[in-house]
């Protein structure tokens, strides 16, 4: 047999031996004629795979350290002011082979500049905050935007409740996907809505200390779907009004009595299909009336993305009414009774009792839904994106950058044709009645 031909059994047996020693070895070269074994450099899917325990070599000092529990750590092993010194890289879970080399490349070059690279990590690390810290900060950012009191207190408090007591005090650099999972696990099922918030939180989190420097790598929530078991799907739905008696019950409305905000605000949370808290929580630096277009901040989004909503020529006279109902407010719907605060969701429920109807307003989002289904040619898409509902397929999000405005404006358009049976403007007799209301406060 030939060198030639016994060439992948002598490949074969190196990396075997390799293995043994805790050195990963590959392909042969040349040399003078003659083949001889080299430590190969490493590969993303090696990394992957790799399960047996033992220290592999990428070259320069980088090390994969494989543990008897199954984790993996990137060390880089380099002399510093004539000490050896062993400087970790981070978990090869979270940082990937490229960065692994990125890191180890800035160590060096401490090195080589007369920095101990350890000592320059570990002062890196005093400015690092714990995870009860960053997410204190992160709330606090956040409140400035808020004006719902309710949820101001309740997302720091799932985060309190659920996650301080197991990663509070662990650097917020050093949480993991199985820190994430020992949050999660205990009320992935038994709490699923509270689980979900405290998934959404936590990634709010771990995402602002990545961009603020504290982290690297992916984000340990964004990667642990296939870990979590699937959910039991949700038994209690909204009470709503079928899509058929819209029509009927807008004229109901717009014959019925009582306070103008309150009506206005039932109205456009109809036509806008929009969450009650974002319509009620609406200030006017978030509306463009010039083009028609409201823009809700992340912050006040359920999924924590900024949402932008088509405004018809019906919503935008009844923005104009309301600022006439309300000139000095920074709300669009403010409280009578409660300087500074928006109007209560209980008065839009109640005056929707008081015409009749017995279902929740927010069960009108599944009005809008089923009759987009059933009655209009507009594409799943669309119709998902005017509820500003999250992408659950992460390829399809992944390549769809746009959020169809244009769409979107003509799919509302009609919606608002369907349940006014008329033309989009108000009726000088009903502009009068409301602007001249002054009914019970709410």
């Amino acid at each position: 047999m030939t060198a030639h031909a016994s060439l992948p059994n002598l490949r074969t047996a190196q990396q075997k031996r390799g293995t043994e020693r805790g050195t990963a070895l590959g392909p042969s070269e040349r040399k003078g004629g003659t083949r001889v074994a080299k430590a190969f450099l490493l590969t993303a899917l090696f990394v992957k795979q790799v399960r047996e325990p033992g220290v592999y070599r990428d070259g320069q000092g980088l090390v994969l350290r494989v543990f008897e529990s199954g984790a993996k750590r990137w060390v880089l092993r380099v002399t510093a002011r004539g000490r050896r010194r062993d400087v970790g890289l981070g978990s090869a879970s979270e940082v990937s082979l490229a960065e692994a080399r990125e890191r180890a490349a800035e160590r060096r070059k401490d090195v080589r500049e007369g920095r101990d690279p350890v000592a320059a990590q570990r002062a890196a690390r005093t400015s690092i905050p714990t995870f009860r810290d960053a997410a204190e900060q992160e709330h606090q950012r956040r409140c400035k935007g808020w004006r719902d009191g309710k949820h101001r207190d309740q997302w720091i408090n799932t985060l309190r409740q659920h996650a301080f007591r197991k990663i509070g005090d662990r650097l917020v650099s050093d949480v993991t996907m199985a820190d994430v999972l020992d949050v999660l696990t205990p009320i992935w099922l038994a709490k699923a809505e509270t689980a979900r918030r405290v998934r959404q939180r936590l990634r709010v989190v771990l995402e602002r200390a990545r961009v603020a420097g504290h982290r690297d790598g992916i984000n340990p929530v964004d990667a642990i779907g296939a870990a979590l078991q699937k959910q039991p799907r949700r038994s209690r739905h909204h009470a709503a009004v079928p899509y058929a008696d819209m029509p009927a019950l807008m004229r109901r409305l717009h014959a019925s009595n009582g306070d103008g905000l309150v009506r206005l605000a039932l109205e456009f949370t109809i036509l806008t299909a929009m969450r009650t808290g974002e319509v009620l929580g609406a200030r006017w630096e978030e509306i463009d009336l010039p083009t028609a277009t409201w823009t809700i901040p992340a912050e006040r989004m359920k999924v924590e993305v900024e949402h932008r909503v088509p405004l018809s020529d019906r919503c935008v006279e009844m923005l104009r009414l309301a600022r006439a109902l309300a000139p000095k407010s920074e709300l669009v719907f403010p409280s009578r009774k409660r300087r500074g605060e928006p109007l209560s969701d209980m008065a839009m429920l109640m005056h929707l009792r008081r015409l009749g109807r017995s279902e929740t307003v927010h069960g009108f989002r599944s009005s809008f839904r089923d009759w987009a289904a059933e009655e209009t040619n507009f594409q799943p898409q669309v119709c998902e994106a005017a509820l500003a509902h999250q992408v659950e397929n992460r390829v399809e999000g992944a390549y769809r950058r746009g959020d169809l405005f244009a769409k979107r404006r003509e799919l509302m358009k009609a919606w608002e044709r369907f349940i006014t049976g008329g033309p989009n403007r108000l009726d000088q007799r009903r502009t009068s009645q409301i602007t001249g209301l002054h009914g019970a406060p709410a």
